[in-house]
């Protein structure tokens, strides 16, 4: 699948992912359980029919994840990974926010965001990877 053809997932819908992501496969109570263990921020809890329809879309319209109906109970899968997703909507958000733009992006990333001396050491590592790639 190519990145262009990857569905936007929702907020919502990234949640979910990121549960399937982390966990490899569940089923609908297991990744509800997990959604409403990280409501920490004291906002209402997600009701177990609302992440079943969440997951039927995801499965049905959008192919965001997979199901194995195989047993009585479904088990959920994401259908791509997390890295091709993660690419998608970084290469949406710096089309439409930043006009195309990746070098407005991170000055404004790390504008607003207090970056650790490790994370601006990866910063600096990937901007030399980076360049000794494009000079082969």
């Amino acid at each position: 699948m190519r990145t262009n053809e990857i569905p936007q997932p929702t907020e919502a819908e990234l949640e979910i992912l990121t549960v399937l992501w982390e966990q490899g496969t569940a089923t609908v109570r297991e990744v509800n359980d997990k959604l409403n263990e990280r409501r920490t921020d004291g906002s209402k809890e997600i009701g177990y029919t609302t992440t079943l329809k969440l997951l039927q879309i995801m499965f049905a319209e959008k192919g965001l994840v997979t199901r194995n109906a195989d047993a009585r109970t479904h088990i959920y899968s994401a259908a791509m990974e997390q890295t091709d997703v993660q690419r998608n909507m970084l290469q949406r958000l710096v089309d439409t926010a930043f006009q195309g733009s990746a070098m407005q992006m991170v000055m404004q990333a790390l504008g607003d965001h207090d970056a650790s001396t490790e994370e601006l050491q990866e910063i600096k590592a990937l901007i030399e990877k980076v360049e000794k790639l494009r000079s082969l």
